[in-house]
């Protein structure tokens, strides 16, 4: 496979989340790349699976890349998740020291980052990720609407 045919990092988070829809979980899926874009992790929720209220796709993705770089810091990468991350994953984030975080759909209700707490703006936040919202967010917002609109069917 070629540079040019890898698949775009937002394109496996998306891939994840809709894994995440087929095993009846909330459609969030997460993909972590290093400096050069090599894909560290992927994942999708799978709180339900695992009777893990941690258990959401930003926590596994960044859990399973810092157990790939043998490191509890992820210095140079970049995560790339389908929706607005909580509060507790923002805090991960910033803990993990991922350098730039790209997500999809906006979450005004659980949001971390742009809505809620803004976790990154608290004066007690010690890392603060490049935030770059809004890609893909017309898909990310369809994949969400769709799953819980089926759910109350």
């Amino acid at each position: 496979m070629t540079a040019d045919a890898a698949p775009r990092p937002m394109d496996i988070a998306f891939a994840e989340a809709e894994a995440a829809a087929l095993r009846g979980e909330v459609p969030v899926g997460a993909a972590v790349v290093d400096a050069n874009g090599a894909v560290l992790a992927r994942a999708g929720n799978r709180t339900l699976e695992l009777k893990d209220p941690s258990a959401h796709a930003e926590m596994l993705a960044i859990r399973a890349a810092c157990a790939a770089l043998g490191s509890e810091r992820l210095t140079g990468c970049d995560l790339y998740v389908t929706l607005e991350p909580c509060p507790m994953c923002a805090a991960a984030l910033s803990f993990a020291r991922l350098r730039r975080l790209y997500y999809g759909a906006a979450d005004e209700k659980g949001g971390g980052v742009d809505h809620g707490p803004r976790i990154f703006e608290q004066p007690t936040c010690h890392h603060r990720p490049e935030v770059y919202g809004g890609l893909g967010e017309t898909r990310a917002a369809a994949l969400l609407r769709d799953f819980f609109a089926a759910r109350r069917g």
